[in-house]
Parts: structure tokens; sequence; C-alpha cells
């Protein structure tokens, strides 16, 4: 049974850091692309980051460019975000995920299967 869990959410100040982990169980994140979503209140959730299998990057949104890093470590079997100079609007609760097909719908909510439950992020001004 696949069960994906992220941490490492809490409330920062504006200009703050943090890193979200996400690991899994009966799932090797290293042989799937991988992705970070977010849903703020009363918005439809959005893709933020994904990385392949074999380690591209890519982010799905222009407000998080040059603020967020996705990585992974494949020893651990852990998938992070790590998110700098945060802002107010990055307030959200953050979701990671499992791409159905590797290449397929890399920032689709819909092109995903295994999410973990989500973890709050809250940035205050």
């Amino acid at each position: 049974q696949v069960q994906v869990v992220e941490s490492g959410g809490g409330l920062v100040q504006a200009g703050g850091s943090l890193r979200l982990s996400c690991t899994a169980s009966g799932l090797t994140l290293g042989d799937y692309d991988m992705g970070w979503f977010r849903q703020a209140s009363g918005k439809d959730r959005e893709g933020v980051a994904y990385m392949t299998w074999s380690g591209g990057s890519l982010y799905c949104t222009d407000s998080v460019k040059g603020r967020f890093t996705i990585s992974r470590d494949n020893a651990k079997n852990t998938l992070y975000l790590h998110m700098t100079s945060l802002k107010p609007e990055d307030t959200a609760m953050y979701y990671c995920a499992r791409s159905r097909v590797n290449g397929l719908g890399p920032c689709m909510a819909a092109s995903f299967d295994y999410w973990g439950q989500g973890i709050q992020v809250t940035v205050s001004s």
C-alpha cells in the first residue's frame, strides 16, 4: 500500500524560509516524476514544482521561480521543496504527489495519483 506524507510546514514571517519534505512508503520516489502542489483557501489546486525521475526540474508558476527549489534524496526516498523569501500569498496547503505517467502533464493535478494529506504553510506579513 502506497502512503505519501508531507512534513515541515508551519507559520513563518514574510521573508523567511521553510523546507517541506515528502516521504513515501510502498513507492520509490526516484522511479517516478513527482510534483508539489498547493491550494490556498477558496482557490483551485495549482502546480508549484516538478521533478522528473531522472532529476530534471521545472517550476509551474512564475511566482515561485528563483525562490523555491525542488530536490530529491534517493537514499532517503524523500522529496523536498525548499522555499525562501516567502510571501503571504504563498500561504496554502502544500501537497506532494506522484505522476501517473512520467512526463505527462507535469503541472496538472489530474496527472497525479498518489497524494499526501497535505501540510499547511502560513506566511504572516
